[in-house]
């Protein structure tokens, strides 16, 4: 079984924790045993020194009261919880502070060595034997007249050191114990801001990947574990948007192109039953055609949105005089305009005003514009195109005085296959891919369109263009 990071983590903690109880336990002990030794040393060296200067040096070279030097270290000794001896240089003990009284008690160290001592002034060890445990003694000589005449040393047991060792590390077990017991406070802490996020966040992303995209992560915190759910709830929004779009887009095809089916399935089937006469075939048969040009239209507005969904950043751009464009698209619906009885007025900046675009995807672009005009306008009405430059650009307008649109519409006429309420007349059919043909063109060229809109007063389209190279605009009006 795989484990989780938080389960890591926690090993990783545990270890931690165990790893500095085990090094404050050896390292810790044993770096504390070596100061405490070196400063004791220090420290009896000291005492050593002074007794050899201010008693054992009087004692030695003029032979003084034992007995008062006796007393004097012996209150030293039990002061300082440590064991004085004054050696001759044949090993012979000669004062002895553990004993009751001087000279009570002759002692010869064996095998005394005073070369053998070791290369500093203090030593762990028993002493040449005299003693059953090791103990740190401390040994400094005594000269007079240029002589060594006997040695002072101090001596205390390893047991009270290790005594004052482990009490310092004991202290120090119980600091590191607090510091471990005080960083819970960070497990805590990344449990709640950093785990639990986590998990949740992970519980989204399976619910969304089993196709629940309106679960909604839960997160309060603001942090980069915030930030990353709210993002994923904003992918799972946008997903959610696609799937809707994507089922309404198949609904919508399917709706536009089950319509000319059925018109042409009947009709031709009422032919050949003889439900419809011989003499009104041609009649039907014009029905049947007009069908399958929706069909056709159908079909190549898909596939021009799917061309500008792959190649949309690929124009062939060129300087065009906008002003003729307009004209001779507007030139295309004179028929269509006679029947409605619809006047086209132009209002044109200049003879000539050029822009640089790609002309055949801006002829479109007018085309569909000047088509939703004509097809939404009132008989009897007029529809302006307009050019203006303007914050050096070229704005393009196209206005009609007709039914207009739904301000709860205006956000979704740029959607494929969208059509409106006002569009669903038999007078005005279409796929519903016009506006967004337009908006995607527009937009590869990395200009804006907008949309003005009031019900029953009409409908305004302002887009707008790069303008050409001053020189050029400037030579074609001379």
């Amino acid at each position: 079984m795989k484990r989780s990071i938080y389960t890591k983590f926690i090993i990783t903690y545990v270890m931690l924790a165990l790893i500095i109880l085990t090094t404050v336990a050896t390292l810790g002990s044993l770096l504390v045993d070596r100061e405490l030794v070196s400063l004791r040393a220090r420290h009896l060296y000291d005492e050593a020194n002074g007794i050899a200067t201010n008693n054992a040096d009087t004692y030695f070279s003029l032979g003084g009261n034992l007995e008062d030097l006796f007393t004097s270290l012996k209150l030293t000794a039990t002061y300082e919880g440590s064991r004085i001896l004054i050696i001759g240089t044949d090993g012979q003990i000669r004062l002895d502070t553990d004993l009751p009284a001087p000279g009570e008690e002759e002692n010869v160290i064996e095998h005394f060595n005073a070369a053998a001592f070791g290369p500093t002034y203090y030593e762990v060890s028993d002493f040449y034997g005299l003693f059953s445990e090791n103990h740190l003694n401390v040994m400094i000589p005594v000269t007079s007249k240029m002589a060594t005449r006997g040695y002072i040393s101090v001596h205390i047991p390893m047991t009270a050191i290790y005594a004052s060792r482990d009490r310092i590390v004991n202290k120090v077990f119980v600091v590191a114990a607090i510091f471990i017991a005080l960083s819970f406070l960070i497990l805590l802490q990344f449990t709640l801001s950093v785990y639990r996020p986590l998990m949740k966040i992970t519980a989204g992303s399976l619910e969304f990947a089993r196709g629940n995209l309106k679960h909604r992560i839960e997160t309060k915190s603001s942090d980069e574990i915030g930030y990353l759910a709210e993002s994923m709830n904003v992918m799972a929004q946008e997903l959610d948007k696609g799937n809707e779009y994507q089922r309404q887009f198949i609904a919508n095809v399917s709706h536009d192109f089950r319509s000319p089916l059925t018109s042409i399935k009947g009709f031709t089937e009422a032919m050949i039953d003889g439900t419809i006469p011989p003499e009104l075939h041609e009649k039907y048969l014009r029905i049947i055609s007009q069908e399958a040009d929706r069909l056709e239209n159908l079909t190549q507005g898909i596939m021009r949105l799917s061309n500008m969904d792959v190649d949309q950043a690929v124009l062939k751009k060129t300087d065009f005089d906008i002003n003729r464009v307009i004209k001779d698209t507007a030139a295309l619906f004179e028929g269509s305009c006679r029947n409605k009885k619809i006047t086209i007025r132009l209002v044109l900046t200049g003879e000539q005003l050029f822009v640089n675009a790609d002309e055949d995807r801006i002829k479109q672009v007018l085309y569909n514009l000047l088509d939703n005009a004509i097809k939404f306008s009132d008989k009897n009405s007029e529809i302006k195109i307009e050019t203006e430059e303007k914050y050096n650009r070229c704005h393009i307008s196209v206005k009609d005085h007709g039914c207009g649109i739904n301000k709860n519409d205006i956000s979704r006429i740029w959607n494929r296959f969208y059509k409106s309420d006002s569009s669903r007349g038999k007078d005005r059919r279409g796929s519903g891919l016009g506006l967004a043909i337009v908006k995607e063109i527009i937009n590869a060229h990395g200009q804006n369109i907008n949309v003005i809109s009031t019900e029953g007063v009409g409908t305004e389209f302002v887009f707008t263009l790069e303008l050409a190279d001053e020189n050029i605009q400037a030579d074609a009006a001379e």
